[in-house]
């Protein structure tokens, strides 16, 4: 175990913990023990984990962090091929006593040629096929004044988007793989014999 979680260790000399500045580190401190939103998300991760490690599953853990923070709407960020999931959410944070307002990844519907993506590199060229827009998926959310965005299933890159962009604290639920069933953890863990290619000194 490394002693920045416990101090039952030594501190190796590349540590991070040992070179960062000790006034940063002090500031930094002051930002979770304080009053501002910082610490009070800190906190109330803090409560979720302590609480229920090992005991909630993610969707509930969510729920709990939402009560924690106060958050009385959730706004959901979902993909359009986990609309399925999405739906089921819904209905679990209703029957939490929450509320929540939905976007789709496609909305606004526009082609992706439009913004100067090559139809070949559509997923079935020849086609109108939208691209995903999580610029307008936080503006709208915004707009609704939700307490908590969560995430479902965005690709990579359009879930950066749509955390730069929404206001409200962004969670994610659900963490897109197509290929190992949305668990991407699962190609560390395989990196051994079936993701050997993980380590292959080629560009992607």
């Amino acid at each position: 175990m490394l002693n920045c979680y416990r101090r039952d260790k030594k501190f190796p000399p590349f540590c991070l913990t040992e070179k960062t500045d000790a006034g940063q580190l002090a500031e930094i401190r002051q930002r979770y023990a304080g009053e501002g939103p910082d610490a009070k998300i800190s906190r109330a991760a803090a409560d979720v984990e302590g609480t229920y490690y090992g005991k909630l599953t993610r969707v509930e853990e969510i729920i709990a962090f939402a009560n924690r923070l106060g958050a009385r709407k959730i706004g959901i960020a979902t993909c359009i091929g986990l609309v399925e999931e999405s739906r089921i959410f819904v209905k679990v944070l209703k029957a939490k006593g929450l509320t929540s307002y939905t976007v789709l990844c496609k909305v606004g519907s526009i082609d992706k040629c439009e913004v100067g993506i090559p139809d070949a590199l559509k997923v079935r060229p020849g086609c109108h096929e939208s691209l995903c827009n999580p610029i307008l998926q936080a503006e709208l959310l915004n707009a609704q004044g939700t307490d908590l965005n969560v995430i479902v299933g965005l690709c990579v890159g359009h879930d950066s988007l749509f955390i730069k962009y929404s206001q409200a604290p962004v969670t994610t639920l659900i963490t897109k793989d197509r290929v190992t069933g949305h668990n991407p953890a699962a190609a560390l863990y395989a990196s051994h014999f079936y993701y050997q290619r993980l380590f292959n000194n080629d560009t992607l």
